[in-house]
């Protein structure tokens, strides 16, 4: 057997990242995984966590944490242990380190080769910066840590043909966001996407539509230049590379069927110019994709929902989501 053959033959090895605490992540992560025997039968998933909140999150779900941990070979729990006892919903920075401790050994072992792809459950940045670690959030801290010098947030829609949009730039402030966008940064933001698109995947051909900065796109200058300086060149370089990339459009008309039966993935220039769009249309199945990083890393499309911790009301569909993608993503990239 080939040294390829036998790589595809192994176990994916997943590892999940709990969160914050005192959030919904480690029930969630529970809730997840107590089908993960008949959802992902070609995974095997490594839970970071404190162990002892991990069961007691579980059994407030009414999750059998014993059973679902019994012989290791679904599923186990690499233990780190809380900066100090977490009640849900009650934040404290004395756990802001362990929120980043969880994040960096996830890292550390996809980089290392030990995990093919990570899942992050959502963490509170407040809690990170309050611990005294300056924190914008995850997609930026996967570039540091990774040495990646640029990546690409894309959230994506769960079904039949997914939705997917990609950003320009992330957390900025609006003010921020014109003097951010340059004809290199767009190029190469559409070159990552174009690669992930069809590496992790599996899109032969994918077709971006992308969105003007200013309102209707800029209206031949007259609301602005950006589409006309910027954006429209970035795109005639994109295209002279082989890249399918075809705008720039109105972002307030393009989120329509008859525009988006024609996209693999939006690219909009600025955070809640696209994500608003998609996560009014599939929030609560929606995921959160890091493109461009030398590892594959997806997450939920929500947050901490500290006033649902512990209650069993959070819905586990985006953790679900994040791992399927996570899956997929990683027997694309797998050899063989």
């Amino acid at each position: 057997m080939t040294s390829a053959a036998q790589s595809a033959s192994q176990p994916l090895q997943i590892a999940i990242t709990t969160g914050e605490p005192a959030g919904v992540g480690p029930e969630l992560t529970a809730q997840a995984l107590a089908g993960a025997a008949a959802h992902w039968p070609a995974a095997q998933f490594t839970v970071l966590g404190d162990a002892d909140l991990l069961a007691e999150r579980a059994r407030a779900v009414g999750v059998d944490w014993a059973a679902l941990l019994a012989h290791g070979q679904r599923v186990r729990v690499q233990h780190t242990a809380l900066g100090a006892p977490s009640l849900a919903g009650k934040l404290d920075a004395a756990n802001g380190r362990y929120v980043l401790d969880l994040l960096d050994s996830a890292i550390d072992g996809a980089m290392a080769g030990t995990f093919d792809a990570i899942v992050t459950a959502p963490l509170q940045k407040s809690t990170i910066n309050d611990a005294g670690v300056p924190f914008t959030g995850h997609t930026e801290y996967l570039a540091e840590r990774t040495h990646t010098p640029r990546v690409v947030m894309m959230l994506a829609g769960t079904g039949k043909r997914p939705l997917r949009v990609a950003l320009a730039t992330t957390h900025l402030p609006l003010k921020d966001v014109a003097a951010a966008l340059s004809v290199e940064s767009i190029v190469e933001t559409l070159r990552i996407i174009d690669h992930d698109l069809r590496h992790h995947f599996g899109l032969p051909a994918p077709r971006i539509l992308v969105t003007g900065l200013n309102p209707h796109a800029g209206e031949n200058g007259y609301l602005g230049r950006e589409e006309i300086e910027v954006i429209t060149p970035a795109l005639t370089l994109a295209n002279n590379q082989g890249i399918d990339a075809r705008g720039p459009y109105p972002a307030d008309t393009l989120f329509q069927p008859r525009y988006l039966e024609e996209a693999d993935c939006v690219l909009a220039m600025f955070h809640d110019q696209g994500l608003p769009v998609l996560k009014y249309a599939t929030f609560g199945e929606g995921i959160n994709v890091t493109l461009g990083l030398p590892i594959i890393r997806t997450s939920v499309d929500h947050g901490t929902a500290l006033d649902l911790a512990g209650t069993g009301r959070a819905d586990a569909g985006s953790l679900i989501a994040a791992i399927d993608t996570a899956v997929s993503m990683a027997q694309h990239r797998r050899p063989g």
